[in-house]
């Protein structure tokens, strides 16, 4: 095999889905630093040795300092045009956290939307189908 061959990047993006106690408080996205600007799921990309999983993990730390649990896959994107930059495919995941979100890595600010509140045309990438498609569950 021939691995100059050019792949798509990997990334992940995960829905948090954030509590108090029992208490569900809503979706949390960010509002990005660089372009595309606009909301998004945090997310970002694998890095070399690590899993998809923990890359989900540490993407949540550095960008809502939220500890988020993983708790189902949603799905797996990969339309070529979905992100400006480049081909991108995105593993994307639903995930559980509690505590207060805060802005960080390539994150301007952290945001906790109802669902009925999220501003769907104001979602960068493919996240508004990605976020349509979780409703759907």
């Amino acid at each position: 095999m021939d691995f100059r061959i050019k792949t798509p990047f990997l990334a992940t993006d995960v829905i948090i889905r954030l509590w108090e106690k029992d208490k569900f408080r809503g979706i949390v996205l960010i509002e990005r630093k660089y372009p595309p600007v606009g909301l998004a799921l945090p997310g970002g990309f694998v890095e070399i040795g690590e899993t998809v999983e923990e890359a989900a993990v540490r993407e949540m730390k550095e960008e809502t300092g939220l500890d988020v649990k993983l708790s189902k896959l949603l799905g797996i994107y990969s339309e070529p045009n979905r992100d400006p930059r480049a081909h991108v495919v995105s593993v994307v995941w639903i995930g559980d956290a509690q505590g207060e979100p805060k802005a960080g890595s390539d994150a301007k600010k952290v945001k906790v939307f109802k669902l009925e509140d999220i501003p769907l045309d104001e979602l960068v990438f493919d996240h508004k189908k990605i976020l349509l498609d979780f409703m759907k569950l």
